[in-house]
């Protein structure tokens, strides 16, 4: 039995106390490409896929546009991360749904370098907690999964009331290193 979403949520922004966090639109191409492309070594071993699917501008267009399909879809809600007040571009988080009878969903967040350490990751993911817990998606649980060597993110979900789970080592062909599972249940 799955949980689909009834519907997608609307195109709307979240705004936080300093932020905003939106869907993407393909004028977004530009920032998105550029925040990728210069911080591709450091975002890299987090987010391969992101960064691999990420070569060009038209790249960058093609994955935007695919974006928005998955949030139709309810497969995958990206948002963008602004600075409320100078509207610069400094990352994103997304929230992915597994559509089962309980409905859970992972979190993932990357900021630009410069944006770090300014809470902004913080003030994103407890928005993305409350989007991940409210309706359409209705999660029961959500996750983030931290790669050891980022102490940073690590600290950002314990702050958000995420709790550490025991330590699941990777299938050893793969010659990765541990990743760091977190979990927070939906408030009774």
């Amino acid at each position: 039995m799955t949980a689909a979403p009834l519907f997608a949520p609307p195109l709307v922004p979240i705004h936080t106390a300093r932020l905003v966090l939106r869907p993407y639109g393909l004028a977004d191409e530009p920032a998105f490409f550029g925040l990728i492309d210069a911080n591709r070594p450091r975002l890299s071993p987090a987010f391969p896929a992101r960064v691999a699917a990420v070569q060009t501008p038209a790249d960058a267009r093609r994955v935007l546009a695919t974006f928005r399909q998955d949030w139709q879809t309810g497969r995958l809600y990206v948002l963008g991360i602004w600075h409320r007040e100078t509207a610069a571009y400094l990352g994103d988080i997304s929230l992915k749904p597994t559509w089962t009878a309980a409905v859970t969903a992972e979190i993932g967040y990357y900021l630009a370098a410069e944006a770090e350490g300014r809470g902004y990751a913080r003030e994103a993911l407890v928005a993305a907690v409350d989007f991940g817990f409210a309706a359409p998606v209705r999660a029961v649980r959500l996750s983030i999964r931290c790669r050891p060597d980022n102490p940073r993110s690590m600290a950002v979900a314990e702050h958000v009331g995420f709790r550490r789970l025991p330590v699941r080592s990777r299938w050893a062909g793969r010659g990765a290193a541990d990743i760091i599972h977190y979990g927070l249940d939906r408030p009774a």
